[in-house]
């Protein structure tokens, strides 16, 4: 058998964002179907206190007893305030740093080296501040290293710096060592949990702590009370050729009630992923604001995939009982679109309980009145806190993180205000970034750009309604601090992450220049210098001058490649065009050869033979230019021409032309064969009543958060049982499953179109790309959508970047795919009359090929192979072994790497019946993979004004198995 995945959820510092009551362990790696778990098998934290601030790094060592060599993924949420900062992985014996990299060409480079069994590690940000560390290979009865290092700013509780130290786990390694250096710590701290854990020690700058007695597995969240010299601080820093300042100031704390509103906006986030939610603490919170405000009107609009109608809730004298009672029967499902509701001109404010993810549908968050403010409260842990306290704090709110041991904090937050930065400037220096909503906790951060050997700053901070002016002055005699530079990179990213549409080159130039992991950009570990070489990325500093040799001998290969590929794309599209052009017998073949045996050894995937090659007609000659009717860079289309023989569904009305006397057969219908999973909640759902049937699906819902095909089937039956809107909610979840799995995103592409929602599936393909721009299927899948939207122009460039780009080897002549699919489009829109820009594709590539039948077939699983078998009338079976049939039916080339397409296409269909079979080959997988879902689209009369398609999803489990998924029948011509 082949590697299989391990897959373990690291929550790396999910101790730092729960107090005792609500701990959240840092599991064992799980290796599902696996012999022996791999364990943890040594941890190693160091950490240091300076000022407010702290840098930690976390080393671990994973153990793999089992007999396979594994591929490790760590996914963990930092908290409000962390900032990843960097990491290692051993590569020969030593940890080696990683680098920047942008965010989709990391995947691109993780992936491939995979498939050549090279050592990778990539850490990427997913979504909100949850990040994903990749590493492969963890060798059989081998260990890997892997060093986290990130860096956070302190709160202060009860007077004193609090900082939760990630010591949370289910079953810690007996080989623990524990190292934190306290500097400026006048007492001993107090430590809050975990009794006897910890010795202090005293020295001339502070504290030194280091483990008692072995961690335990009873231990949980462990808490240390700082009574750190809060005094104002100011620190230099150099990094890269710029010169950067970072100055604490303390502040007031105290608060001054503000003027509350008659009528609230209450916007619930309640998707599928808010039901892990601090609900109790949220509830909590509300009771005191809603008692504070007496008597109120509440408009409660509930975020989902698509927002609720308002509901309107009266309170009086404080008291909420019927909203309360609302929200706590709330059902979470469906994805997060965070701006799919429109704002009331009466509502004084809104209140948005939400984590910041917005992972379907574009809209954006709608622009409040100038005199509404919204006031965000998210959850402590893996929240997108700068999406959230941007859309705060551009109308006059803010962001508070709801802490489940303290909800009167939130509470606070909401009838108060805190201390207000309200004037800002400096000379000598510039770009200055500061902390707001630290401010609140007595401590107002300030870095910018030193642009002066000297420098002063002054601000104007609003204390309990009365300005006081602070300044502080810059000079050599500043001390310099390791953090300054990381601390204004942190906030300027969370200042453009605020409007991640708009700045990701700047978050991407940002990311890549501080070293940080972002939304554009992630940090990686390859093995070799010719890896760092091949893939352009510029290797840790001890390895740059052989770096840079090593690429001048390289550079000269890659000018040419991608001409190349467009002359070769021509050549292959000018063999199809003859294949077309050709007229085949219709008549009976000779017997035709028995197909080869498929061979499995020692379960790796392989085929016995290659596939067959293809004996096309000689190419016929160039095509001539455009015909002198079209526009300049027109296409040339035959959509409705006498060339074109139409090929009908059965039972729908088509007009009738001079194409229709010299067809060959009397139209085609499509009959697709039911597939349904045998999965028990199935039959459940099926026996429910209409009213009932969603019920069901909540009941079974918390067995089955992690399966696609869950959503997938209830989903099914639902569209099927004519609950449409219920449906594509159901459906929705598959964006909420993975954050960034752009398998997953796939199929929920695949699935909207076929469920006839195109306009949804677009923002889902875009998200797709995003992720992988190095898989032609990305542009190919997007381009579709976006024709079955109408948006022609685009749709015609993204299919034309599919045939331009130099893709893998694995994906053989989707060009050519993507080329029919691209001359249709033309097609469709010029018979629409609209005007397609086609100046910049080559004239050669203009030309429409109609089809009688058409099958395309594509999964959802990388490094697999389905394959596709359509037998025709004569019973001769078209396969990858076997390309070209007697009567002309044409199969694309073999994908033997993942995710199709795979194509079948007849030009003249004899009648008969064409049967069309799916089948799973074999897979190279690294991971445990469940059922691989396939779908599958059925056209007749493509490329012609009266085609039809109907698309099927299905999944098939375990190598060599095969499914009928549906039949052509043609008709004879009468």
């Amino acid at each position: 058998m082949l590697m299989r995945l391990f897959t373990f959820l690291l929550l790396l510092l999910a101790a730092q964002a729960q107090a005792q009551a609500q701990v959240v362990r840092w599991p064992l790696m799980r290796v599902p179907e696996a012999s022996e778990p791999v364990r943890l098998q040594s941890l190693a934290i160091r950490g240091a206190v300076s000022g407010s601030m702290a840098e930690t790094t976390v080393r671990m060592v994973f153990f793999n007893p089992n007999l396979r060599q594994l591929e490790g993924t760590l996914e963990f949420p930092l908290a409000e305030g962390q900032q990843l900062t960097g990491f290692s992985l051993d590569i020969d014996g030593a940890l080696r740093p990683a680098v920047p990299v942008e965010k989709k060409r990391g995947r691109e480079i993780l992936e491939a080296e995979e498939r050549r069994g090279i050592d990778p590690g990539l850490l990427e940000q997913t979504a909100g501040n949850q990040f994903r560390l990749r590493v492969y290979p963890i060798p059989a009865g081998g260990s890997r290293t892997v060093e986290l290092r990130y860096v956070e700013t302190l709160k202060r509780e009860q007077g004193r710096l609090a900082w939760l130290l990630p010591l949370s786990y289910g079953a810690p390694p007996q080989d623990t060592r524990l190292e934190l250096d306290l500097s400026g710590v006048r007492e001993e701290p107090a430590l809050i949990g975990a009794s006897g854990l910890l010795n202090f020690e005293r020295y001339a700058g502070g504290y030194r702590a280091r483990l008692a007695r072995p961690l335990k597995a009873a231990d949980g969240a462990v808490k240390l009370l700082l009574d750190a010299d809060l005094a104002q601080r100011v620190y230099v820093q150099e990094f890269g050729g710029a010169r950067y300042f970072m100055a604490e100031l303390p502040v007031g704390t105290q608060r001054v009630a503000r003027p509350l509103p008659k009528v609230v906006g209450l916007l619930w986030d309640s998707s599928g992923s808010a039901a892990s939610h601090p609900r109790e603490a949220q509830l909590q919170a509300l009771d005191r604001y809603f008692k504070a405000l007496g008597r109120a009107e509440v408009r409660l609009i509930r975020l989902r995939d698509r927002a609720e109608a308002p509901q309107v809730f009266r309170i009086a004298e404080g008291n909420w009982e019927m909203l309360r009672k609302a929200l706590s029967t709330t059902v979470y499902d469906g994805a997060s679109a965070l701006g799919d509701w429109k704002p009331q001109a009466d509502v004084g404010e809104y209140l948005l309980f939400s984590d910041g993810l917005n992972n379907y549908g574009s809209q954006r968050f709608p622009a409040l009145a100038a005199n509404q403010r919204l006031y965000a409260l998210a959850p402590q842990l893996g929240a997108d806190t700068a999406r959230l306290a941007a859309l705060a704090e551009r109308s006059g709110g803010q962001l508070t993180a709801i802490d489940p041991q303290r909800p009167e904090a939130a509470a606070e937050a909401l009838l108060s205000d805190g201390p207000q930065l309200r004037a800002m400037g400096a000379s000598g220096a510039g770009e200055l970034l500061a902390d707001v909503a630290g401010a609140r906790d007595g401590l107002l951060r300030v870095a910018g750009k030193l642009s002066a050997a000297t420098a002063r700053v002054e601000l104007t901070v609003l204390e309990q309604g009365k300005p006081r002016a602070i300044a502080f002055d810059i000079d050599a005699a500043t001390p310099s601090g390791s953090l300054a530079a990381w601390w204004w990179a942190s906030r300027k990213l969370q200042e453009l992450d605020g409007e991640h549409e708009l700045r990701r080159g700047a978050i991407r130039r940002l990311g890549a220049e501080f070293g940080i992991p972002s939304r554009e950009t992630s940090l990686i570990v390859l093995e070799r210098l010719e890896d760092y070489v091949r893939h352009e990325v510029l290797p840790p500093e001890p390895m740059r001058a052989a770096y840079d040799k090593l690429k001048m001998v390289r550079g000269q290969q890659l000018a040419q490649k991608r001409q190349k590929q467009l002359d070769s794309v021509v050549r292959a599209f000018e063999r199809k065009v003859a294949w077309w052009e050709k007229s085949y017998p219709k008549d009976m073949p000779l017997p035709v050869k028995p197909r080869p045996p498929v061979v499995l050894q020692d379960g790796m995937y392989e085929r016995s033979e290659s596939p067959q090659a293809m004996r096309l007609p000689t190419p016929a000659p160039a095509a001539p230019p455009p015909p002198s009717y079209l526009a300049p860079g027109g296409v040339a289309s035959n959509f409705a021409s006498a060339d074109t023989r139409m090929v009908t569904v059965t039972g729908s009305s088509i007009s009738r032309d001079a194409e229709v006397e010299s067809r060959q057969n009397g139209g085609a219908s499509i009959a697709l064969k039911k597939w349904q999973a045998d999965a028990p909640y199935i039959q459940r759902m099926k026996a429910a009543a209409p009213d009932r049937m969603y019920a069901v699906y909540l009941d079974e819902r918390p067995s089955y958060l992690n399966s696609s095909a869950f959503f997938l089937d209830a989903a099914g039956i639902l569209f099927d049982k004519g609950q449409r809107e219920l449906a594509l909610r159901v459906l929705s979840n598959l964006a909420e499953m993975e954050l960034e799995n752009r398998q997953v995103l796939r199929v929920l592409g695949y699935r909207l179109m076929q469920a006839g929602a195109p306009e949804l599936a677009v923002p889902v393909f875009e998200q797709v790309q995003l992720l992988g721009e190095e898989e032609p299927q990305s542009f190919r899948d997007l381009g579709l959508a976006l024709a079955d939207c109408g948006r022609w122009q685009r749709a015609v460039d993204q299919l034309y970047e599919v045939v331009l780009r130099p893709w893998d080897g694995r994906f053989p002549e989707i060009e050519l795919i993507a080329l029919a699919e691209m001359n249709e489009a033309l097609a469709k829109a010029q018979a629409k009359g609209v005007k397609v820009d086609v100046s910049q594709i080559d004239s050669r590539l203009l030309k429409n090929l109609p089809l009688d039948l058409r099958v395309v077939l594509t999964w959802d699983a990388d490094n697999s192979d389905m394959d596709l078998w359509v037998t025709d009338p004569n019973g001769e079976r078209s396969f990858y072994g076997h390309r070209l049939t007697y009567q002309g039916g044409m199969m694309s080339p073999d994908m033997t790497g993942g995710y199709g397409p795979e194509e079948f296409s007849l030009r003249h269909a004899k009648p008969g019946v064409y049967r069309v079979e799916a089948n799973f080959y074999g897979h190279r997988q690294q991971i445990v993979a469940g059922a691989t879902t396939l779908q599958l689209k059925f056209s007749t009369g493509f490329g012609t004004a009266a085609a039809k398609d109907q698309m099927v999803t299905l999944r098939l489990a375990g190598q060599g198995s095969t499914v009928l998924v549906g039949e052509f029948e043609v008709k004879p011509k009468k």
